[in-house]
Formats: structure tokens, C-alpha cells, sequence
């Protein structure tokens, strides 16, 4: 079972240049424990994401980390000119090593688009041409573009990246409609979803790609992301959790407090227990964690696991600490990916 992490980096109570240098202590431990793949947000005039850069925080992921993984989770396409973002992965795919995981996407806010002076109704085929845009960028020596959103024509492209054809491409999947897009064009997956939507949309992709490839290649990273907080005892661990969940909600639903707006339809419940009640998240003892987690992978068919370990407030020691107690004691009990 691959093991991975989502981070939001919503912003705690540290100064910010603490803040940031205590999440790349994190993401050093990520690595020491040997976690895959590192995926970070993108959210602008918001305390859910204090990385409205991804590509500035990824660059100094790259230089503290040696074999892990990392990327966007995702780009939101409308807010990028796509060759501009198109270099910035060929230089991130380069001072890595190799090790650039890529996300796309229209952006799952849309009121952060209005702040930027977006059309949201504009969102989908700006993605959608952005993305053929970087695409053309990352395959070829020279591009032509004529679109709805760019006009460019013989434009030198003078970098690639390390990965051939280019790095690989994740897709957060919210509906089995969209898993299975993904599995079609041989994308990975993370639905962060309860329980059984996430099954469902699993299901959908391992279908469809069986049915494509049959059992000849092996299936991609198909992942599922949960809240998870460990600690010695359970009211430890729930207590954490508890508190760190309320600042994270606080933020998740700053802006759209702050203007009004509607909370968007992927909202989560407002407390952990809710959260946990809906397969989203969990907080407990070792074996604790380990029998809900086993569970959540067997029931969803999951390969891959993604936990949200640093959320809200949570003291620096007890993420390391959770780190600590979920690598040693909770990582052997869990069900091998198929």
C-alpha cells in the first residue's frame, strides 16, 4: 500500500516564516518515513491555502527532499498562461530530479475565480484548452495555438522535463462519471469523498481500465484521502483532532462566509466526529487507526492511501508525533494495494 499526503497549508497560529519552515520540517519527515508522493493545494485570498504559489513552495519541497515525490493537487488552470506554467514544470520536473507529480484543474472555487477576475462560467473551457495548450508544450519543439482563450503561433519551446513524455498527471475525481474519463485517458486518481462514493467511483475506474487494458498493465495509483491524526490513547488523539478540525473548517469556509456565498457542494461536516461518521477522517490509538483504515481501503478497493496529517492548529510536535506512531505501529496492519 503506497501512502501519501494531501495538504491544504491553511494557516495555523505561527508566523508565517515559522509556519512554512515547520511544514518543509514536515515534509522532511514524509520522506524519512518513506511516504510516495507529497500533493499540495492551490486556493488564493483565502487562510485555507498559504501556498497560492504552488510552484514557489513545490521548489523548496524539491531542494529539502531527495526521493520523495510531490506536486500540485491541483493547478487551477484558469488563473495560469500555459506556456508560463508549462516552464515552470519542466524547471520543477528538473530540480527534483524527476520526481514532479502534475494536477489539473478548473479550480474548485469558484468566488476565489471571481476574486481573481474570472468568469466562472469560463472555468471548464479554459481548462480544457489551457490544458491542450501545456500538453503541446511538454511534446513538442515548437507551438501553434488558435483557441477561445490563446492565440500564439511558432513559439519556441527551449525545455522538457526529466519524465517522458512528461510527468504524470493527477485527477481529483468527485463522481464515477469523472473516474471514469480518468481511467480512459490513463490518468491517476485521489477522490477525497466519504466512503461509499469513493467506492463507487474506485469501482468505476478499476472497470474501465480492466476493460481497456485487461489484466496486461498494472492499474494506476487510485487513491482515497482521509483526515488522520494519531496519537498514544484514542481521547488523545480525538481531542487533536477535535480542535485542530475547527480551525481548518474556520478556514475551509472563510471567503464564503466573508462574501456571502453559497458553501460549495464538496463542503465537509463541521466537526470531526462528523467527519469520521462519514468516512472522511479519522483520530485514535494505533490499533485504533489501523482497524478503521483497514477497513476504509478494503471497502473501497483503494491502492493508495492519502492522509491529511498537518490541518488547522495542530501543535508541531503532534503531527511528528502522529507521524511517528502511524509510520511504526498502523502502516504494517494495513491491507496490501492491489
Amino acid at each position: 500500500m503506497r501512502i501519501g499526503v494531501f495538504d491544504h497549508l491553511d494557516r495555523s497560529d505561527l508566523p508565517l516564516p515559522e509556519y512554512f519552515e515547520a511544514r518543509l520540517r514536515i515534509i522532511e519527515a514524509y520522506e524519512k518515513y518513506g511516504f510516495y508522493s507529497y500533493h499540495l493545494a492551490e486556493h488564493h485570498a483565502t487562510p485555507l491555502g498559504m501556498a497560492p504559489s504552488p510552484s514557489v513552495f513545490l521548489a523548496a519541497v524539491a531542494q529539502r527532499t531527495k526521493r520523495l515525490r510531490f506536486g500540485p493537487m491541483v493547478y487551477a488552470l484558469p488563473l495560469y498562461h500555459p506556456l508560463r506554467l508549462a516552464e515552470e514544470i519542466c524547471m520543477l520536473d528538473h530540480m527534483s530530479g524527476g520526481r514532479l507529480d502534475i494536477g489539473f484543474g478548473r479550480g474548485a472555487s469558484p468566488i476565489e475565480l471571481v476574486c481573481s477576475g474570472q468568469e466562472p462560467e469560463q472555468a471548464q473551457s479554459t481548462y480544457e484548452e489551457a490544458l491542450e495548450v501545456i500538453i503541446k508544450c511538454l511534446t513538442q519543439t515548437n507551438v501553434d495555438h488558435v483557441g477561445k482563450h490563446f492565440n500564439f503561433r511558432d513559439v519556441p519551446i527551449v525545455m522538457d522535463t526529466v519524465q517522458k513524455p512528461y510527468p504524470p498527471i493527477w485527477y481529483g475525481a468527485h463522481a464515477p462519471e469523472s473516474s471514469e474519463r480518468a481511467a480512459r485517458r490513463g490518468l491517476q486518481i485521489i477522490s477525497l469523498d466519504p466512503s461509499e462514493l469513493a467506492r463507487t467511483i474506485i469501482h468505476r475506474y478499476r472497470a474501465v481500465w480492466r476493460e481497456l487494458h485487461g489484466e496486461a498493465r498494472p492499474l494506476p495509483n487510485m487513491g482515497i484521502g482521509r483526515f488522520i491524526v494519531v496519537a498514544d490513547t484514542d481521547q488523545q488523539a480525538l481531542e487533536l483532532a477535535r480542535s485542530a478540525y475547527v480551525r481548518w473548517y474556520t478556514s475551509f469556509n472563510w471567503l464564503f462566509n466573508l462574501r456571502k456565498r453559497e458553501i460549495p457542494k464538496h463542503a465537509r461536516p463541521p466537526t470531526f466526529d462528523a467527519l469520521m461518521e462519514r468516512g472522511q477522517g479519522v483520530a485514535g490509538s494505533p490499533a485504533t487507526v489501523a482497524q478503521w483504515l483497514s477497513r476504509d481501503l478494503t471497502h473501497t478497493s483503494a491502492n493508495y492511501l492519502v492522509g491529511q496529517f498537518a490541518f488547522g492548529n495542530m501543535p508541531v510536535d503532534a503531527i511528528f508525533r502522529s507521524l511517528e506512531l502511524f509510520t511504526r505501529e498502523v502502516v504494517p496492519k494495513l491491507p496490501a494495494g492491489t
